[in-house]
């Protein structure tokens, strides 16, 4: 009877067991291929495959989804991938987290684009004085579609979004633990205006001097003389930075459409250059200690001589300073306006072609490639080509050029183990680089003057390009620094892709260069010569922190890997510790 009872129990739970295996679901994959979801049927009886669920439902379950998880679960199977790549589910992911979006009809993928550009936004800063030093993130505002440019002033920080919307973003200033006034965060926010193309302010490095803020813009014009109705022209604004209030304003003909501006000279002699779709410069002067007074003037709009001399050129962008302007043509090449003789010389290393009567006649710069992109500091500036190589050129007094040595350089060199950067910045004595690596993580690498605290973790500075102790966002994709502060922008925008071109193998042994360092394995002489060099030099530094300090130097100019440079910093950084505690390593808070 006992074993009896034992069978009944047992073939109970054997058909229990079959009912539940029939009513569960199998998740597989159509890639699989139909024949084997078939015999998989048969086999474990009437299992329902993922495939068989409408394609609305799924889409509207993986739409709950984070971000994160939408696109890893999108790299598991080619199913899964066609699903999570719709523009049904970026829609519904995009409207979730930003519900004020409207329909989107820009770009390819525009709720895609859309999801991945306000998922990734964010401003990020690290202060430069006081005790705490660590990377902190702005308040990000709620409205802003995806971050496009940004630009910190005395105060506060200007953001302008993909829309055209920018953002006011109010500081609030807080007392250190010295005494000193300090910028803490972005604690609120408001919309300074709509409809707005580019915006630029004083160009020097010192965020002090930026007192007005100039915003190229869009305007509907309604009852203009010898014209019915309401026409679009372009005008340039002009706001206190201080409280955002607008103080002048700058109306140009509907015929004529600008697409970037920029400042020149001094404040009694601003010069506004205006770069027209067509690839135009054109100019005009302002004085700024005269724009708050309530008067209406008119200004004279005059084509710039770098565009009445070269016709034929098709200028692409440009960046200027307090008295030099660099532009940029659709065919890569660079023409260079310097308006006093110091920053001449500094450039240029010679007076030989200035002319003071005739200071906005171009100068064409000799570059073996395609110019990208730009930065332009006070007396000197970086060039990337199309195949990421960066060239320096100006004064090097501090080491910001990041050759190596502290050697003026009159004309564009090449800094032969830096390829590819993202990002280039050139401040007043130093330059920063943001780089990616091959797992796509990024790094800020720094170089020249280190003095207060501008080159984290590198007090004492360095003449070649060294890993600075900052955490950088993933997504990060430009950069400023200020005397206070490091800011860094993050927003990823899908349709960028890569704008570098693989380096020719015949180019690869010659872009190396003669610098120390340089050797390639198919010089191993000059390689060698390079290695007695450095030992030389160390040999020459009197006590064991300087040769310390020169070998961290030597690492950074070397061609090697980021991973091998890290390793042998931090090795270093462990021995000076211990022979005595000589320098803090990059674990220290101070550091």
């Amino acid at each position: 009877m006992v074993r009896r009872s034992q069978r009944q129990k047992l073939q109970k739970l054997t058909r229990l067991s079959s009912r539940e295996e029939g009513h569960r679901v199998k998740r597989s994959c159509p890639s699989c291929g139909p024949d084997n979801a078939v015999e998989e049927k048969k086999e474990r009886g009437s299992c329902i495959s993922v495939q068989l669920f409408p394609p609305e439902l799924v889409e509207h379950i993986i739409s709950f989804l984070p971000v994160r998880d939408a696109i890893a679960l999108g790299q598991t199977c080619r199913y899964f991938h066609e699903v999570c790549d719709t523009e049904g589910v970026w829609r519904h992911i995009c409207r979730r987290f930003s519900p004020h979006l409207r329909e989107q009809g820009s770009g390819v993928r525009p709720w895609k684009r859309a999801a991945v550009l306000n998922y990734t936004k964010g401003l990020y800063f690290q202060a430069f004085g006081g005790r705490r030093r660590c990377l902190s993130k702005s308040v990000a505002p709620l409205l802003a579609h995806g971050y496009r440019r940004f630009l910190p002033t005395k105060d506060h920080i200007f953001i302008l979004d993909y829309l055209g919307t920018l953002f006011f973003l109010k500081n609030a200033l807080v007392s250190s633990t010295l005494g000193q006034i300090q910028w803490k965060r972005a604690c609120r926010y408001v919309v300074l205006c709509r409809g707005a193309k580019d915006f630029a302010s004083d160009p020097r490095c010192d965020a002090v001097y930026r007192k007005y803020l100039y915003v190229l813009a869009t305007r509907e014009q309604s009852g203009m003389s010898g014209t019915t109705g309401s026409q679009v022209c372009d005008c340039v604004e002009v706001y206190l930075q201080s409280s955002g209030q607008r103080v002048f304003k700058m109306t140009f003909h509907h015929s004529m459409s600008f697409k970037q501006i920029s400042l020149l000279g001094q404040e009694t002699q601003r010069a506004l250059l205006l770069l027209t779709e067509e690839g135009k410069i054109y100019s005009l002067v302002v004085n700024e200690t005269q724009l708050d007074q309530p008067r209406s003037y008119t200004v004279q709009l005059a084509l710039r001589k770098v565009s009445c001399c070269l016709p034929h050129l098709r200028v692409t962008c440009m960046a200027s300073n307090q008295s030099s302007a660099l532009y940029i043509t659709d065919q890569g090449g660079v023409y260079f306006e310097v308006h006093t003789p110091g920053v001449y010389r500094d450039l240029f290393g010679t007076l030989q072609a200035f002319d003071p009567l005739d200071q906005q006649m171009p100068l064409a710069l000799s570059l073996p490639a395609k110019v990208l992109f730009c930065a332009l500091g006070y007396n000197h500036f970086g060039l990337v080509d199309e195949y990421g190589r960066i060239f320096m050129q100006g004064n090097n007094r501090y080491g910001q050029l990041g050759t190596g040595d502290k050697m003026d350089r009159g004309e564009p060199t090449l800094v032969p183990y830096l390829q590819r950067p993202i990002a280039l910045w050139c401040g007043l004595n130093h330059s920063l680089v943001l780089s990616q690596d091959s797992d796509f993580s990024k790094e800020l690498l720094g170089c020249g003057c280190g003095a207060g605290g501008r080159l984290p973790g590198w007090p004492k500075g360095s003449a070649s390009f060294v890993k600075l102790h900052v955490k950088v966002p993933l997504c990060a994709c430009s950069l400023c620094s200020t005397r206070e502060c490091l800011y860094m922008l993050s927003s990823h925008d899908i349709e960028h892709c890569s704008i570098y071109r693989d380096l020719p193998a015949t180019w690869a042994v010659e872009s190396l260069g003669p610098s120390l360092g340089a050797g390639s394995p198919q010089d191993p002489g000059r390689a060698a010569r390079a290695c007695e060099e450095y030992l030389s030099q160390i040999h020459g530094c009197p006590t064991l922190q300087d040769r310390m300090e020169k070998m961290k130097e030597i690492v950074g100019r070397m061609p090697l890997l980021a991973a091998q440079k890290d390793f042998f910093w931090q090795a270093l950084n462990m021995l000076q510790r211990a022979a005595g505690g000589i320098g803090p390593g990059p674990s220290t808070p101070e550091s």
